[in-house]
């Protein structure tokens, strides 16, 4: 997938396109439903599909304070992106000039001038520019004036609610990461970097990478059976992992997400990390001794091989690993 910084600005632009605008924060079912469809069409007329997307997230200049913390770091985002099958992702730098420049004017001079726009899809919701007067009903008369088909797709349902960045955004910080997982379509995940701890897993029995990671919004603090991705092998590996502040072992103490991985043993300090979020195993407590929470960790890793091993019997991994 190539990826296009400063798009507005770019000499190097695809032509004749199918497209889709939007920011795409967490790339979750109802998103998947409008991204589907241009691939599809992208592939059914020989073009190239197309996310347009602005960076940042134009509430954090517009209304900093409103602004959401994002599901999904930039490289998780690009990845998956990749997977469902765009070709090319436009990052349009966002600013209070852009904000103010009418809906019109960007569909005129970008999209039907700069990129030739095909055919354009969009959430039936959608709505962008200044006063967020780019809604489907602009998108569909600027269509039949300059030769583009517009249409927007209605949102996908999960429980009789919209699936939405919004909903999700609301179960991650309860530790709900299996109905987060439901919504998205895939795990939640963390990335980040693997950094040195204070090897007190490795004392207990247990060594645990510890990941500082580039995401705005954690999951509670629990225990979860996860997995972790290394981009550098690249291979995917089942693990525990604690999000919380460990209070067997510290009165106080900073926040940390580490994880044992099982059956793994390599040197990756350094290395890039995705952990992925499947199931809240339970909660984080205090425990009476250092030992009880190592046999503790124990019975979490065996919890952890059943549900791993439950799945894999069951054929239900998610389509985005």
């Amino acid at each position: 997938m190539q990826i296009v910084e400063d798009a507005l600005r770019s000499a190097d632009l695809p032509y004749g396109v199918v497209a889709t605008i939007g920011n795409y924060d967490g790339l979750h079912r109802g998103q998947r439903t409008v991204l589907d469809t241009v691939v599809e069409r992208a592939e059914a007329l020989g073009c190239d599909a197309v996310v347009v997307s602005f960076e940042p997230h134009p509430l954090r200049i517009l209304r900093p304070e409103q602004a959401p913390p994002l599901l999904t770091p930039p490289a998780v985002r690009e990845r998956l992106l990749r997977e469902i099958g765009i070709d090319v992702l436009l990052l349009v730098r966002f600013n209070r000039e852009l904000g103010s420049t009418p809906a019109e004017r960007f569909v005129r001079d970008f999209l039907h001038r700069k990129l030739s726009v095909r055919e354009l899809y969009v959430g039936a919701d959608f709505g962008f520019g200044h006063r967020r007067e780019g809604n489907v009903a602009l998108l569909e008369r600027l269509g039949e004036e300059l030769g583009f088909q517009a249409s927007g797709i209605e949102p996908l349902r999960a429980a009789g609610e919209v699936i939405s960045a919004t909903r999700i955004r609301g179960l991650i910080p309860l530790g709900e990461v299996a109905e987060a997982r439901r919504l998205l379509g895939y795990p939640y995940t963390l990335r980040g970097v693997v950094v040195r701890g204070d090897r007190m897993g490795t004392k207990l029995g247990w060594p645990t990478i510890n990941l500082d990671p580039e995401n705005d919004l954690l999951p509670a603090d629990g225990v979860y059976a996860a997995q972790a991705f290394f981009p550098s092998f690249p291979a995917t590996f089942d693990c525990v992992t604690n999000v919380g502040r460990r209070p067997t072992l510290y009165e106080t103490h900073q926040l940390v997400v580490e994880s044992h991985v099982l059956d793994f043993n390599a040197d990756v300090y350094g290395e890039e990390v995705e952990v992925r979020f499947f199931q809240r195993l339970r909660e984080e407590k205090m425990f009476s001794t250092p030992m009880d929470l190592a046999a503790q960790i124990g019975r979490d890793v065996e919890a952890t091989r059943e549900y791993f091993a439950t799945r894999r019997r069951l054929n239900e991994m998610p389509e985005l690993t």
